[in-house]
């Protein structure tokens, strides 16, 4: 793997290519929108992190904090930028109790709401119409 060169490397850059997000574009629009902080503060996304920083990137449900183990600016397959990181155990074990915990609850959890069927819709016509008689 082509290592960077450099001992800093912008935040948005690296995320990029550890692949945390899509594109650097996305990368920018969390780290704004506070989805990442380093060291527990909020940062900027022109900000330049180095070998052992401590992340704390939230995607979704999920929240991971990782160090940072090298610094690359290049977007390489997934076993290769997973070697740019290493996830703490803290937070695996978070994240694995939080996704049981959500299989578990199973429907209760607010899904996609699409349009009702057929039978919905005349059920609900009936529901609005039934009083007015």
């Amino acid at each position: 793997m082509s290592e960077f060169q450099g001992d800093k490397l912008r935040l948005d850059k690296w995320l990029w290519a550890a692949r945390f997000f899509k594109t650097r574009s996305l990368a920018k629009a969390a780290i704004e929108g506070g989805k990442v902080h380093l060291a527990g503060q909020r940062v900027k996304v022109s900000r330049e992190i180095s070998v052992g920083d401590t992340l704390q990137v939230r995607q979704g449900w999920d929240e991971k904090t990782v160090v940072v183990t090298a610094l690359s600016d290049q977007r390489r397959g997934a076993p290769e930028a997973k070697a740019l990181y290493r996830e703490t155990d803290e937070s695996t074990e978070k994240r694995e109790t939080a996704a049981a915990a959500r299989k578990a609850a199973g429907g209760m959890i607010d899904r996609p709401v699409g349009r009702p069927t057929k039978k919905q819709r005349r059920q609900i016509h009936r529901f609005k119409t039934d009083g007015q008689d």
